[in-house]
C-alpha cells in the first residue's frame, strides 16, 4: 500500500465523516424542534423511551450524540435516569441506520446527490429547502467518501502484511481491541462500521472477524459519553455508565456467539454482499442486546446507583428538597421548589431575629452565623433562579402556572429581607463599637417593628407555601403591613422629639433612623410574599 493510497484513504474517511455529520446536522435543523418536544414529552414507559431514542438517533446519525444530549437533559432536570435508560437503548439501535444505508450500495448516485444538494443549498430561498439541500449534499458526500475509501483499499488485497493479519486475526480479543480503538478514534460507531463496510466492499472483511470488530466498535462508542460525563452531575455520570454497560453486555453476549455458534455462517448464507453482512451483524448485535436488556431497565438504574453513589456534601450550599437532576412532573417539582423557598425564608428569618434583637439591645452579634446564613441564602437565590429559568418553559396548568410565574419575585423578596438582616448586623456592630445605648422608649418602638416583621413574614410564607390565601387572611396581613408603616412613622416623629429635647445623641440618632428603613423595608418585602399567594393576577409590588 503506497503513501498515495494512505492519503486517499484519509481523504475518503474525511469525506465520509463530514458527509455523515453534515447530513445529520441538516436532519436536526429540519426536525430539531420536533425532536426536542419528543424528548421532553417522555413518559416513564421505557418502551416509549426506546422508540424516541431510536427515532432521534436515526435522525442525527449518532448514538453517542443522543446520549450526550440525554445527559444534558438530565443535568437540566428535564429527564429522570429511568427515562434516560430507554432512550439510551433505543439510541443504540437507531445508530444502525447508517450501516443499512451503506449496505444499499447506491454510491453511483453520489455525484448526483452532491449536485442537487449544492444547488438547493446555494440557490434555494426558503430555509427549509436549504436544510433539505444540506441533507442531500451530506448524503452524497458520505457515499463519495465511502467510494474513495473503498478504492484506496483495493491495494490491500495484495498487501501481504494485511492479508497475514486478517488470516491470523481469529482471536476475539484482537478483534474487540481493534474495534474499540477504531471507534474511540473516530468518535462514532456509525463511522467505524462504515470503515468496516468499506473493507468488506473489497472482500477484506470476513464475517467471523467482523463479529468481534463490531463488538469492539460498540464498546468504543461509549468514549464520547464518558468524556462528556467527567464534569457532569451524578445522574449524568450514571447515564454514561448505563451506555457503557449496554455495549459491554452486548459484547460479552456476542463474542461467545461468534466463537461457539454458526452465527457467521448464518449471516454469510443469508446475505450475499459482504457489505450487507457487516451491516446485519451490527443490527443483530444492537437488536438482540436491546430485547434482552429493555425489561431490566430498573435493575440497570439500580446498578448505576451502586457503582456511582451520591457524593457526600461537605457544605450546606446545596438543595435539601429539590433534585435538579430528576424532574418527574410539574406538581412534584412545584412542591420541591416551594420547600426550598420556605427553607430560604426560615434562614432569613433566623438572621433577622438575631440581628434585630442584638441591634435593639446593643449586643455583640453572631457575625459568623449571620454571614453563613447570607452565603446560603445567596446560593439558594442564585441556583433557584437558574433552575426556575430552565423549567419556566414547562407546560403547567392553572394555579401551578400562576404560582410559578411569581416565584422569581418571591425569591428576590426573601433575599432582600436577608440583606436587611445583614444591614442590622452591621449596625449592631457599629452600635457596640460606639457604645450606643437606645432609650427604653426607642427600644420598645424598634421591638414592636421587629415583632410585626417576624409575624408578617411567618404568615406570608405560610400563605405562599399553601398557594392560597383567604379574604380574612388578606385583611390580616394587610393590617400588619399597615401597622408597620404606622409604627415607622410614629417612631420617626418620636425620634425628632427626642432630638429636640436633647435626649438623643447624633450617633445614636443616625443608627436609629437607618434601622427604621431596614425594619420598614422588611415589612414591604414580607407583604410582597403574601401578595404572591393571591390568585388575582394584578398584584401591586411596593418595592
Amino acid at each position: 500500500m503506497t503513501f498515495t493510497n494512505i492519503l486517499t484513504l484519509c481523504g475518503g474517511l474525511g469525506f465520509f465523516l463530514f458527509g455523515m455529520k453534515y447530513m445529520g446536522d441538516g436532519l436536526e435543523l429540519a426536525a430539531g424542534a420536533r425532536m426536542k418536544k419528543l424528548l421532553e414529552a417522555l413518559t416513564r414507559n421505557p418502551v416509549m423511551g426506546f422508540l424516541v431514542g431510536l427515532v432521534v438517533t436515526a435522525v442525527i446519525q449518532s448514538s453517542s450524540a443522543t446520549t450526550v444530549m440525554v445527559m444534558g437533559f438530565i443535568n437540566a432536570g428535564m429527564m429522570t435516569l429511568n427515562q434516560a435508560v430507554g432512550i439510551i437503548i433505543g439510541a443504540n439501535v437507531g445508530t444502525t441506520v447508517t450501516s443499512i444505508i451503506i449496505a444499499l450500495d447506491i454510491s453511483a448516485i453520489a455525484p448526483v446527490c452532491i449536485f442537487i444538494g449544492a444547488m438547493l443549498l446555494l440557490f434555494a430561498k426558503k430555509q427549509n429547502k436549504k436544510h433539505i439541500g444540506q441533507i442531500i449534499l451530506g448524503f452524497g458526500i458520505l457515499f463519495q467518501g465511502l467510494s474513495t475509501m473503498s478504492g484506496a483499499m483495493v491495494s490491500l488485497r495484495t498487501y501481504q502484511p494485511f492479508i497475514d493479519f486478517i488470516s491470523s486475526a481469529n482471536s476475539p480479543i484482537i478483534g474487540v481491541f481493534v474495534g474499540t480503538i477504531l471507534c474511540a478514534i473516530l468518535q462514532s460507531s456509525s463511522a467505524a462500521v462504515g470503515v468496516l463496510q468499506a473493507l468488506a466492499l473489497q472482500g477484506l472483511m470476513p464475517a467471523d472477524f467482523a463479529i468481534y470488530l463490531v463488538c469492539g466498535v460498540n464498546i468504543g462508542s461509549a468514549a464520547p459519553p464518558l468524556l462528556s460525563a467527567i464534569n457532569a452531575k451524578t445522574n449524568a455520570k450514571r447515564a454514561s455508565f448505563i451506555y457503557l454497560i449496554y455495549n459491554l453486555f452486548g459484547a460479552i453476549l456476542f463474542v461467545p456467539i461468534g466463537m461457539f455458534t454458526p452465527f457467521a455462517d448464518f449471516v454469510v448464507g443469508t446475505f450475499a454482499a459482504p457489505v450487507a453482512q457487516v451491516a446485519m451483524i451490527h443490527i443483530i448485535f444492537k437488536l438482540v442486546t436491546a430485547v434482552v436488556l429493555l425489561p431490566f431497565t430498573n435493575t440497570i438504574v439500580n446498578l448505576s446507583y451502586k457503582i456511582i453513589p451520591d457524593r457526600e456534601h461537605s457544605s450546606n450550599l446545596r438543595f435539601y428538597y429539590l433534585d435538579p437532576q430528576i424532574v418527574t412532573n410539574s406538581a412534584s417539582l412545584l412542591v420541591q421548589i416551594i420547600s426550598e423557598i420556605k427553607r430560604m425564608a426560615d434562614i432569613s428569618k433566623d438572621s433577622l431575629f438575631i440581628a434585630g434583637n442584638d441591634f435593639i439591645y446593643s449586643k455583640s452579634t453572631d457575625r459568623e452565623h449571620i454571614k453563613e446564613n447570607e452565603e446560603l441564602v445567596n446560593w439558594l437565590s442564585e441556583h433557584l433562579t437558574e433552575f426556575f429559568i430552565k423549567i419556566n418553559s414547562m407546560e403547567l396548568q392553572g394555579k401551578d402556572s400562576e404560582h410559578l410565574s411569581r416565584i422569581f419575585y418571591v425569591i428576590n423578596d426573601i433575599k432582600r429581607i436577608n440583606d436587611h438582616a445583614v444591614n442590622l448586623m452591621e449596625k449592631s456592630e457599629e452600635a457596640v463599637k460606639k457604645e450606643v445605648r437606645f432609650s427604653d422608649n426607642a427600644r420598645k418602638e424598634l421591638k414592636a417593628l421587629l415583632d410585626n416583621d417576624l409575624e408578617l413574614l411567618d404568615k406570608a410564607v405560610e400563605s405562599f407555601t399553601n398557594q392560597e390565601i383567604s379574604e380574612d387572611e388578606q385583611v390580616e396581613l394587610y393590617s400588619i403591613e399597615e401597622e408597620i408603616d404606622k409604627l415607622t412613622l410614629k417612631a420617626q416623629e418620636n425620634h425628632v422629639l427626642r432630638l429636640r429635647e436633647g435626649r438623643c445623641g447624633v450617633s445614636t440618632g443616625m443608627l436609629y433612623i437607618q434601622s427604621l428603613t431596614d425594619f420598614e423595608r422588611v415589612g414591604d418585602h414580607a407583604y410582597n410574599i403574601a401578595c404572591a399567594a393571591r390568585q388575582d393576577s394584578e398584584v401591586l409590588r411596593t418595592i
